[in-house]
C-alpha cells in the first residue's frame, strides 16, 4: 500500500477493553464472490447458543440483544437437545419443539445464518423410560438399537426448519467411550452418523452434513498416547482423539464439512497462552491434508483467565487464537457463547437478558463481528509479520494487529510508526469494501 490515509475510529466504551484504538487505512480492496449450496451466505464466524442465550429474558433486554446481533449477521449454531432446548420427542412420536421452535426464531430474527447440531438424543433412545428425562444423561449416547430412531428425528428436525442448509451429527462423541478398551468407540459412532446423513439428506439433498465434532485434546510432549506426528511447542495431539477421526473419515458415507474442537493451553507444556493457540493452526492444517471439505470448529477454548489477568490481555488471546485458526484455513469458526456474568466479562458477547437493560452489546461481540466482516472464508487470509511480540492477520479487506506482551511495542506499519500498549489491538481496514457506509463500526 502506497500513502496511506489514516482515520481513527473509537469503540464502544462499556469496559476496559473498549480502550482498543480502531485505525483505518484506505485502498481499494479485491472482493471474492460468495459460497455455498441452498443459502448464499457461506458460513464463516460466528457462535454457539448455550443454556443461557439472547432469546428469553426481559423483553427490552432481548430485543436490544437481536438489534445487536443482527447488525453483522453470523452464523448462529443450536443444539437440538440440551443447551437451551428441551427434549424434542419425550416418547416416540410425540414431540415437543416449543423451546427449540423459540432459539430458531431468534436466529431468524436476527439475521443469522442457523446452523443445526444433532445432539442430543431423548431418553428413550438410550433405555430411559419414555416420557422422562434425566438431564444428568444428556450426555449419554443412544443405544445401537436406537439409531435410526435418532437418525428418524434428525429427518424430523430438517423438514420442520427447512430453512436450514447446515448439520452437525452429534456432539464430541459423548457417550461414545469404551471404557474398557480405553479409547473412543468411532465405529458405533461411524454407524450412526451414517444414518444420520442419509435421513438429513433424504429430506433434501442441499442439506450439508457434518462431523465427527471430535475434540482434539492434548497431552504433554513424550506422555501416554500423546501423537508423535501432531505436535509441537503446544504439545501433542491425543492420538485416541487422531485414531477416532481416521476410522470415521475411512468409514463415513460422505461428508460436506468437517467439524472439530479443541482446547488450547499452557496445561499440555506450552512456555505461554499465545504459544499455545498455535495448536488451533496445527490441528487445522493436519486436517486439510486428510479431507477436501471445508474445516469447522465447533467450539475452541483458550487459557482461563489467571490471577490478575486484564480485559484487554483475555481478549488479545482469544484475537490470537481466531488469527491462528483463519490463517491456517478454518472456513467457520463458532465462538461457544458463555453466560454473561455482569458488564464486564470480557469473554461474554452481551450481558444478561434477564436483568433489567441487559442485552447491551460488550466489546467481544464487536470483535466477534468484525472478523465476520473483515475475514470471511471467501477472501485470503495471512498472517503476517509486523514485530516481535505483535501477531497480525491481513486480507484484502482488512488487517488487525496484536500486541501479544504485557509491555508497549512500537512499530512501523506501512511507513508510519505506531505504538501499542499492552495487549492492545489495531484494526487496519478498507473502507472501499462498505458501500453505502462513510466508515465502518
Amino acid at each position: 500500500m502506497k500513502n496511506p490515509r489514516w482515520v481513527t475510529v473509537g469503540l464502544p466504551t462499556a469496559v476496559a477493553v473498549t480502550a482498543l484504538v480502531v485505525t483505518m487505512c484506505l485502498w481499494t480492496p479485491t472482493l471474492q464472490p460468495s459460497a455455498g449450496s441452498g443459502d448464499t451466505r457461506w458460513p464463516g464466524w460466528g457462535f454457539t447458543h448455550t443454556q443461557f442465550s439472547a432469546d428469553d429474558g426481559d423483553p427490552p433486554a432481548v430485543a436490544t440483544a437481536g438489534g445487536a446481533i443482527e447488525s453483522v449477521p453470523m452464523v448462529q449454531a443450536q443444539a437440538i437437545m440440551g443447551w437451551g432446548a428441551d427434549n424434542p420427542e419425550p416418547s416416540p412420536g410425540r414431540y415437543d419443539f416449543r423451546s427449540l421452535d423459540r432459539r430458531m426464531d431468534f436466529i431468524r430474527r436476527s439475521g443469522g445464518i442457523p446452523v443445526i447440531v444433532l445432539c442430543c438424543a431423548p431418553d428413550w433412545m438410550k433405555g430411559g423410560e419414555p416420557g422422562e428425562t434425566d438431564w444428568d444423561r444428556l450426555e449419554v449416547a443412544p443405544r445401537p438399537e436406537h439409531f435410526a430412531d435418532f437418525a428418524a428425528l434428525s429427518a424430523t428436525v430438517a423438514e420442520r426448519y427447512p430453512y436450514v442448509r447446515h448439520f452437525v451429527v452429534w456432539n464430541e462423541f459423548k457417550g461414545f467411550f469404551d471404557d474398557e478398551l480405553g479409547r473412543w468407540d468411532a465405529r458405533s459412532y461411524t454407524d450412526l452418523y451414517n444414518l444420520v446423513y442419509d435421513a438429513v439428506k433424504a429430506v433434501n439433498p442441499a442439506n450439508l452434513v457434518g462431523g465427527p465434532y471430535v475434540e482434539f485434546a492434548s497431552k504433554p510432549l513424550g506422555s501416554p498416547d500423546s501423537s508423535p506426528l501432531l505436535q509441537g511447542p503446544w504439545g501433542a495431539v491425543d492420538q485416541r482423539y487422531i485414531d477416532a477421526f481416521v476410522y470415521w473419515n475411512l468409514g463415513r458415507k460422505g461428508v460436506d464439512f468437517v467439524a472439530v474442537d479443541a482446547h488450547a493451553t499452557t496445561a499440555q507444556g506450552a512456555p505461554d497462552e499465545f504459544t499455545a493457540v498455535q495448536k488451533f493452526a496445527a490441528v487445522t492444517t493436519w486436517l486439510r491434508a486428510q479431507v477436501d471439505v471445508p474445516i469447522w470448529w465447533t467450539e475452541w477454548y483458550v487459557e482461563p483467565a489467571g490471577p490478575g489477568w486484564s480485559s484487554e490481555r483475555q481478549v488479545a488471546l482469544r484475537v490470537a487464537a481466531m488469527i491462528e485458526l483463519a490463517s491456517s484455513g478454518a472456513d467457520t469458526v463458532l465462538y461457544w457463547n458463555p453466560r454473561p456474568d455482569g458488564a464486564e466479562c470480557a469473554e461474554c458477547l452481551w450481558t444478561d437478558t434477564w436483568a433489567t437493560g441487559g442485552g447491551r452489546p460488550l466489546p467481544f461481540l464487536d470483535v466477534l463481528q468484525r472478523f465476520a466482516r473483515w475475514f470471511p472464508p471467501t477472501v485470503v487470509r495471512r498472517k503476517v509479520d509486523v514485530a516481535d511480540g505483535l501477531l497480525a492477520l491481513e486480507s484484502d479487506r482488512a488487517r488487525v494487529i496484536v500486541n501479544t506482551t504485557d509491555r508497549r511495542i512500537s512499530a512501523y506499519v506501512d511507513g508510519r510508526q505506531i505504538e501499542w500498549s499492552a495487549y492492545e489491538m489495531l484494526w487496519v481496514t478498507a473502507a472501499g469494501s462498505w458501500s453505502g457506509a462513510a466508515e465502518p463500526r
